[in-house]
């Protein structure tokens, strides 16, 4: 019987050797986001971390995520140095809505074909964006599955976990009329949306402007998704929520994929609306050409993008003026957008 041609593992498609050297890579930049709490991170069959002692009563908090189809125009315009730190932002940035401290990240990159330079380059952005938010990289996965993925593409998804005080969760049970709405400013599109911005490509064809907001056209659609962890956790210390309905921080919302008018009222207690008032925060170039070229009104657009606003505040109005100012101390551009108002039989949401 004739003996058949040895197939390798990567005859068949999976170069074990180019994951290895991957893993080196990576390792040095993990190594940048280590904190309290790790007692073993990237090259074990499970990473360690250890709840951090100054935490009385630790109620741990997790988020995932992906990138969305942002990746596509990665794929198409060789952009990959933002999109880890989206993905990043997506978990993290979700986290902190409850008002935990994220404290560890892992990450799935999945891709037919592993290019060396293309996942250091994504991962780098992970860790980039792990080390702004002040949680540790302890591991992840990287699965080269031939058949699976196109050549050149790729997927992404993320877990995050923090961890908040029981007494100290932010729940917006608190909230009520007469609250005031802050918003902070994004970057940009951040990471939602980006279906019909492809289509509104599309629609422009070549005739696209040569730069947006200061900086060139593809630059402003890829800018990666704001991570306010830091800036947002010390507010919370300076602001934190109280008992009761009294001053401090009482709730916050992470502004995604539903856009203001479908994720504020996610924090907003039965019985309360949260009143925007329209033109009291700038529309940027990017978003005004998407509204332009899509052709959709201002409720479209604040329920498709965050349209300018990555982030909400509520919280009473006597702390508001202070509250704004400590995170414009931070490094926000903070907008005061609207207040809390008695829902009645009106949408959760009002645009005024």
């Amino acid at each position: 019987m004739t003996q058949p041609i040895p197939i390798s593992y990567k005859d068949a498609g999976v170069d074990i050797d180019v994951g290895d050297a991957l893993v080196e890579r990576i390792k040095p930049l993990a190594k940048k986001t280590l904190r309290e709490g790790v007692l073993a991170g990237i090259g074990g069959f499970g990473a360690l971390f250890e709840v951090p002692k100054r935490y009385q009563e630790p109620v741990l908090v997790s988020g995932t995520d992906g990138v969305g189809t942002k990746l596509k125009l990665a794929f198409a315009w060789n952009m990959h140095d933002t999109v880890g730190i989206d993905l990043v932002g997506m978990s993290v940035n979700d986290v902190l809505v409850q008002g935990a401290e994220p404290l560890f990240f892992l990450d799935y990159f999945a891709c037919g074909k592993l290019e060396l330079e293309t996942a250091a380059t994504v991962i780098g952005g992970i860790a980039k964006g792990c080390e702004q938010s002040g949680c540790a990289l302890i591991g992840g996965e990287t699965a080269e599955m031939p058949g699976m993925y196109p050549t050149g593409e790729y997927d992404l998804a993320g877990f995050c976990v923090g961890v908040v005080e029981k007494s100290k969760i932010l729940s917006g049970q608190n909230v009520q009329a007469g609250d005031v709405v802050l918003g902070l400013a994004s970057n940009g599109v951040h990471s939602n949306g980006f279906s019909l911005l492809r289509k509104c490509l599309e629609r422009a064809g070549h005739e696209l402007p040569h730069t947006l907001d200061g900086q060139p056209f593809r630059n402003a659609v890829m800018a990666p998704t704001r991570l306010y962890v830091k800036s947002v956790l010390a507010a919370l210390a300076a602001h934190p929520p109280k008992a009761g309905a009294r001053p401090g921080i009482k709730a916050l919302a992470h502004i995604t994929g539903g856009g203001l008018l479908e994720n504020i009222p996610r924090v907003l207690p039965h019985g309360c609306a949260a009143q925007l008032q329209k033109g009291s925060w700038p529309q940027s170039e990017l978003f005004a050409w998407l509204q332009a070229t899509a052709g959709i009104d201002d409720a479209e657009m604040n329920r498709t993008f965050n349209n300018g606003i990555g982030m909400v505040v509520v919280l009473a109005a006597e702390e508001a003026a202070a509250c704004a100012q400590t995170l414009r101390d931070l490094g926000e551009t903070v907008y005061p957008i609207g207040s809390i108002v008695a829902r009645g039989n009106g949408a959760a949401v009002r645009l005024v």
